[in-house]
């Protein structure tokens, strides 16, 4: 059997009727090709990339069978077995679509600058089982393709001379997505064509990172992004969690900018991701209605995710095949997905990104964030993303410890070696040594209350703060979402209204029945919050570190929320706490994983692990800043890269 034999093309060749006309004329178009090579699924698009002058009678058999092979460049003179063994080796580990099985042809061209280059792999040839090589014309009687490739594996049909790229299909086996995603050839994006078997799953396709090659001008060229289902992508519905919603509106004209300045830096979009409805919060085991919730991957695999931006989070978790995924935090929605799910998240500086294109929750408290498992990468992210921020390389020298926050004194009472308490204890103390300094333990209830404004009669944080993000999402989101999606929706259904889950239903029932004047007062309640936070707790305009300090706080402890146990009906999101400092004040507040906790679980009746992170709080416009820290930890080993699966740090 020829090596191309094992190529399986399957009945899921892509054929869209396009026309009928009469009972016999049925226009059809291509959308597309699944295939399987070496026990793996393959997506081959519809549009070559570019083709190959008689391959007829250069390659064989000359059927209309696709053939895989490999396009290599070199500025190598000689390109010899050690060559050909070295890009073997290093395509190997850095891809994820190549494998060996696309070794049945080989193209080589050459990209160097002098010299008349040649080729002598000698017996690797038959050792790795290539059947034919070719070269391109700077070699002797070499020929040239139509349009130069890049390196990586692609599909070659002999018949026509068409090249094609060639997309690694996967199961969506967390049910992060909505469905995968692959570019229309003008500027938008359209629905991947193609599916494998699953159980109730999508099916995701990705291409070779051996086609990309970062730049200054794209930074982040090749690597995967996954986007929640808010942001615009042109040529995509955006459904927001609610299926009425997503079948009532066109596909998007445009993309959202937030989003076109990512794929501008080359990042590549491979899929719609989750949203709990309208960005509210919702709860795995009975919130979720319209749309089935996604599956957190750490522990036993049935914990909940956290929401809103559930299918970024668990993605990031769960697929080595994602780089990254954006999601949009409001009162905490990328925050609780990256402590439960157990990596790198943030919410930044209000207004950090333009959101225009994005379905608002509420647009005073509004900001979109990303998420990564590698410190680094996700500063480069970063870096790209909050283009109108300054990057500043050193750090302040004072971290606030609240202890209100964190159960108590550490330094009075250093909890107990193997406790949750002193998994958090034992990084501050390392990131302590390294800004040279010591934490300041205060009681934020306390400076509160000896540093409010005058002016203020409220008692507490809490009772000034109470009512104040219920009171803006919901009024913001009934005015500028609900209202105008249940009119468009009762004018094209004779008048019937659109289901909406259980959570946002509550929040926008609480905000119906607000009185008048209610949101002012919410307003100028944040106001007084976040000028009382930018004097008295964090100050920004240090000319070499930003801020003056950092505000830390627990993220995630590793407790148990199993998307199997029923809980209490939704309400509206009333309160103060942690997570709602940055939501107020306009301050960045990013998520970083720094150990699991072990537990007993009732799933597998055996102990498995959950996140431990850690929230980073600073001055408004001071992201960089925390992004260069944490590569900088990273760097030091004082912070690590997450794994995929279960365990974050196995």
């Amino acid at each position: 059997m020829q090596p191309w034999a094992l190529v399986r093309i399957g009945l899921a060749i892509g054929l869209a009727t396009l026309e009928v006309v009469g009972a016999a004329q049925v226009a059809v178009q291509h959308t597309g090709r699944t295939l399987t090579l070496g026990n793996v699924s393959y997506f081959v698009p519809p549009s070559p990339v570019s083709t190959l002058n008689n391959a007829a009678t250069l390659v064989k058999p000359t059927s209309g069978d696709l053939i895989p092979f490999s396009v290599i460049p070199t500025s190598k003179t000689i390109f010899d077995q050690k060559a050909l063994e070295e890009t073997i080796a290093e395509w190997t580990a850095r891809d994820d679509v190549w494998s060996e099985a696309f070794l049945t042809g080989v193209y080589i061209t050459f990209n160097g600058t002098h010299g008349r280059p040649l080729t002598a792999i000698g017996s690797t040839q038959k050792t790795f089982g290539i059947e034919f090589v070719l070269r391109s014309k700077s070699y002797s009687s070499g020929v040239n393709l139509k349009t130069t490739l890049p390196s990586g594996p692609y599909f070659l049909e002999p018949a026509t001379g068409n090249i094609f790229e060639a997309y690694h299909l996967y199961n969506d086996e967390n049910q992060s997505f909505l469905y995968g995603t692959i570019p229309d050839g003008e500027g938008g994006f359209q629905i991947l064509p193609a599916r494998i078997s699953g159980a109730a799953t999508e099916t995701i396709g990705v291409p070779s990172r051996l086609y990309f090659t970062p730049t200054p001008e794209k930074p982040l060229a090749g690597y995967r992004l996954a986007v929640k289902d808010i942001f615009d992508v042109k040529g995509l519905r955006t459904g927001c969690g609610n299926r009425a919603f997503w079948q009532l509106y066109p596909p998007k004209e445009r993309t959202a900018p937030a989003i076109q300045r990512l794929l501008d830096g080359g990042m590549v979009l491979v899929g719609k991701a989750k949203t709990s409805q309208f960005a509210n919060g919702e709860t795995a085991t009975d919130d979720w209605v319209d749309l089935h919730a996604p599956y957190n991957p750490r522990g036993d695999g049935y914990q909940d995710g956290s929401s809103s931006s559930t299918g970024p989070g668990t993605a990031t978790a769960a697929y080595p095949w994602l780089d990254f995924a954006v999601g949009s935090d409001t009162g905490g929605s990328m925050r609780g997905p990256a402590g439960a799910n157990g990596v790198f998240g943030n919410r930044p500086s209000h207004n950090a990104v333009s959101l225009d294109d994005v379905m608002p929750l509420s647009p005073e408290l509004d900001t979109a964030g990303i998420f990564s498992r590698d410190a680094k990468l996700w500063a480069a992210a970063g870096h790209w993303w909050y283009q109108n921020f300054t990057s500043f390389t050193r750090f302040p020298k004072k971290i606030i410890f609240p202890t209100d926050f964190f159960g108590g004194s550490f330094t009075e009472n250093p909890p107990a070696e193997g406790t949750i308490g002193a998994t958090f204890n034992t990084f501050i103390s390392k990131l302590e040594k390294f800004l040279n300094t010591t934490r300041t333990e205060v009681r934020f209830s306390d400076l509160w209350n000896a540093t409010k404004p005058a002016n203020v009669s409220a008692p507490t944080l809490q009772a000034l703060l109470s009512t104040t993000y219920a009171d803006l999402i919901t009024l913001d989101q009934i005015a500028l979402v609900a209202d105008p999606f249940i009119s468009d929706f009762g004018a094209a259904n004779g008048g019937r209204v659109p289901f909406i889950d259980p959570a946002p239903l509550a929040r926008w029932n609480y905000g119906r029945a607000l009185p008048v004047g209610r949101k002012e007062e919410a307003v100028a309640n944040k106001t007084v919050f976040m000028d009382w936070f930018a004097s008295e707790v964090i100050k920004a305009g240090d000319p070499e570190t930003c801020a003056d300090a950092i505000f830390l706080y627990p993220q995630s402890a590793g407790g148990t929320n199993y998307r199997n146990q029923y809980i209490s009906a939704p309400s509206a999101p009333l309160g103060f706490s942690s997570g709602r400092i940055a939501v107020h004040a306009g301050t960045p507040d990013m998520v970083v994983p720094i150990g699991e906790a072990p537990f007993n679980s009732t799933i597998t009746g055996k102990e498995e692990f959950l996140p431990v992170t850690l929230s980073f709080v600073t001055a408004k416009g001071c992201d960089l800043m925390l992004f260069n820290l944490f590569a900088a930890l990273q760097e030091a080993g004082i912070l690590s890269p997450v794994l995929t699966g279960s365990r974050v740090f196995g």
